[in-house]
């Protein structure tokens, strides 16, 4: 799992962690820190860091598997960016009747990116 794709899961589920779990992830992908260089941070060793990071990210990854709220969210994006390009492509339309259902497309779409 890239980076992006962490950073979601933390969203989402990051507070099912511990606060060292939490402060170690931060500094690991929003902070861009090294293991040893979080290993300074918190006074503890490199091998600690890694270890606290990987159960942190087995527990996302498991609560996204159970929960799945990352994925039906970017499936819901996708969607929502289908209509709103169909609403667009509608709202340009010569015909008054398409181009005003196309811009109430838009609307709805925009209402539920929000």
């Amino acid at each position: 799992m890239d980076a992006l794709e962490m950073a979601l899961l933390f969203d989402y589920y990051g507070g099912m962690l511990t606060e060292k779990q939490r402060d170690c992830f931060d500094m690991r992908y929003n902070q861009d820190l090294s293991l040893g260089e979080i290993g300074q941070v918190l006074g503890v060793s490199r091998q600690a860091v890694c270890d606290n990071l990987a159960r942190a990210e087995a527990l996302l990854r498991k609560m996204e598997r159970n929960v799945g709220c990352v994925g039906r969210s970017l499936k819901n994006r996708r969607a929502v960016q289908s209509i709103l390009d169909a609403g667009a492509k509608l709202s340009a339309n010569p015909d008054d009747t398409v181009s005003s259902l196309g811009r109430q497309i838009l609307a709805a779409a925009r209402e539920l990116e929000e």
